[in-house]
């Protein structure tokens, strides 16, 4: 159970469809996904993420919150928030605030004149100027052979490999998929999106074949 709820932690660090939810206003067009969040078969918590587009510009904000029980008792809690702002496929900074099962983080990270300035867990570091998180919502950050992990400030470098097709059930109807595995660090994730590049899923398999699985509600 110990390895179970490190690897939990592990896959949340880098946590950021079809029918999405779109919307605009006078001042900027406004996408969100809301996913409910299960361990295999249990409905442990939800995560959302919102991207609000105006001028050029995106903001990004994201929120989870998952309680994971032992026959009643709280035996993993989780919750976590960042804002990121971002520009031509390049961000431009963020904030985020995590708590792991009382463990608290915080990273930020700003983009400079000489390259992006994070301060995290890992400490301070100096990263190249345009670098991309794990922006599930932007299929583009599929492209990267790095990314900035907001959780921890970590730069990680990351492997991408196209599955096979796959029929996806979304809302109780069948939805032709395509399927990515994104390997980085301890990180192993299956992500599903439509053939017009919208995020479906997400998926992570832990040791014990216990599976971690994002649906949009």
């Amino acid at each position: 159970m110990k390895q179970f709820l490190i690897f939990i932690s592990t896959m949340l660090l880098c946590l950021p469809g079809l029918n999405a939810v779109a919307a605009s206003n006078d001042d900027a067009a406004v996408e969100r996904w809301d996913f409910d969040v299960y361990l295999n078969d249990k409905k442990v918590g939800k995560h959302y993420f919102e991207v609000a587009e105006a001028d050029g510009f995106k903001r990004v904000e994201n929120e989870a919150s998952f309680k994971y029980k032992i026959l009643f008792i709280p035996a993993y809690r989780y919750e976590h928030t960042n804002t990121e702002r971002w520009a031509d496929n390049c961000l431009l900074g963020f904030d985020a605030e995590t708590n792991a099962n009382g463990k608290r983080m915080r990273a930020s990270g700003e983009r400079q004149e000489a390259g992006f300035k994070v301060v995290g867990e890992v400490g301070s570091l100096d990263l190249p100027e345009c670098v991309m998180s794990f922006a599930y919502w932007n299929p583009a950050f599929l492209e990267q052979p790095r990314l900035l992990n907001p959780q921890s400030g970590e730069y990680l470098d990351v492997t991408v490999e196209e599955l096979a097709p796959d029929i996806l059930e979304v809302r109780g109807k069948p939805v032709t998929a395509v399927r990515y595995k994104l390997s980085a660090k301890k990180l192993d994730l299956t992500l599903w999106y439509s053939e017009d590049k919208e995020w479906l899923a997400l998926e992570s398999v832990a040791k014990g074949g216990n599976v971690i699985r994002y649906e949009l509600s």
